[in-house]
């Protein structure tokens, strides 16, 4: 039986994910410090306010939308301009399944076998495997941290080649939770223009600013900009905005110069066409659901305060483990001391104390001595587990040093 090289992804499990399935079989806990499931967190829409929207009598009729009903496409350009001041055109937006749902389709829109996008590094492991089933290749930009983060600008022209096809951009970034500032913005759009590339811009986290004192810029939609010279293409969805991941619903507004957006909905349209992936129920709930979006979002940034306030609490005792400024979005980086990688760090901490944390590693962050940990675990739970990771660090010092 043969099958194809693109979902060829080895048959050795993750060290770190393998101990923890090991961990849980042998009925030992697991105080997960990863977890950024919101159901899973106690955060989201009450199932009162949640389920009678989802007994539309037009879900009883089917209509071969492409691009989603336009009721759905009218409630999300009202909230853009209700709570951004934000115009968009709901007859220039695509819904999705999913925001990786949305990259796929872009990746069919511009690549070829073999091409390549630009993505940030660090950042969330997905894009690598998005582009692999579409049969591209991710070539990473870096970021820099020195006071806060930016892109590397010059880098990023310097990764562009005659097989580049689009730059992704991640506003604020996950895990570093940077917005990009306006003028980088302004420096994207320029670099995207002239070399003739998209801009594959992902906010799913724009609604979650976390710390004001640290956001150096307006933590702004790049659909602010509603005129750029780049082709652009802006995602977000339900997944984020509202807590709901298993509602299965993206949006994708499409922006630029008149011509090259024209084309690129022509071309969308029969690429939708063939999936017509949008669930009626989810479609038509939403117009109800966004009314309750910003008491969704207030959860999602209190409990975000909370628990950098007990991770703050917690660390400034120890002069061994510092976080980073948080600009937006659901994590936070910490810095360790740089004595061992990442990864068998994260498989010593889960054996000597049940608790799990992303290694820096897992975000390609680079060198040793990066901590990854979310900011949506119940906050009992959170402190318990920062106390026990700096205290399992201050011992293993103690006896290293």
């Amino acid at each position: 039986m043969h099958f194809s090289n693109r979902t060829h992804f080895g048959a050795e499990a993750d060290p770190l994910t393998e101990a923890v399935a090991l961990r849980r079989r042998a009925g030992l806990p697991v105080l997960d410090l990863t977890e950024s499931n919101p159901t899973r967190c106690g955060l989201g829409i009450a199932g009162t306010t949640l389920l009678p929207p989802l007994s539309h009598a037009t879900n009883m009729v089917y209509r071969a939308e492409p691009f989603g009903p336009m009721q759905a496409r009218k409630a999300v350009a009202k909230i853009y301009y209700r709570e951004r001041g934000v115009q968009v055109d709901p007859a220039e937006m695509v819904l999705t399944a999913s925001t990786s749902e949305a990259y796929s389709f872009l990746f069919r829109l511009f690549c070829e076998p073999g091409d390549h996008v630009l993505v940030p590094q660090p950042s969330y492991p997905l894009f690598d495997l998005l582009a692999r089933i579409s049969d591209v290749e991710t070539v990473p930009y870096p970021l820099r941290f020195h006071e806060f983060w930016e892109t590397d600008l010059d880098a990023l022209e310097a990764a562009i080649t005659p097989r580049t096809r689009a730059i992704v951009v991640v506003h604020p970034n996950n895990p570093t939770g940077h917005f990009t500032s306006p003028e980088e913005r302004q420096a994207l759009d320029r670099i995207a223009a002239r070399r003739g590339l998209p801009l594959l811009v992902d906010e799913v986290f724009l609604d979650y600013p976390a710390e004001p004192q640290a956001v150096r810029g307006v933590s702004q939609s790049f659909a602010a900009s509603s005129q750029p010279d780049a082709l652009t293409f802006v995602m977000s969805g339900l997944s984020k905005v509202l807590a709901l991941p298993q509602m299965k619903l993206a949006w994708t507004l499409v922006l630029g110069p008149e011509p090259l957006r024209r084309e690129a909905l022509h071309r969308l349209e029969y690429i939708a066409d063939t999936f017509l992936s949008v669930a009626a129920p989810a479609a038509n709930a939403m117009s109800d659901w966004l009314q309750v979006g910003a008491s969704v979002q207030a959860q999602g940034k209190g409990r975000i305060q909370s628990n950098l306030t007990i991770l703050d609490r917690e660390i400034a005792g120890a002069s061994v483990v510092s976080r980073l400024p948080v600009e937006g979005g659901w994590s936070v980086l910490l810095r360790l001391p740089a004595l061992e990688a990442d990864t068998d760090f994260a498989l010593r901490l889960l054996h000597a104390t049940g608790v799990l944390v992303h290694p820096g590693s897992f975000f390609a962050l680079p060198g040793r001595g990066w901590v990854v940990l979310s900011l949506l675990p119940e906050p009992e739970s959170f402190e318990r587990g920062v106390r026990l990771l700096v205290d399992s660090i201050e011992k293993w010092l103690e006896v290293t040093l």
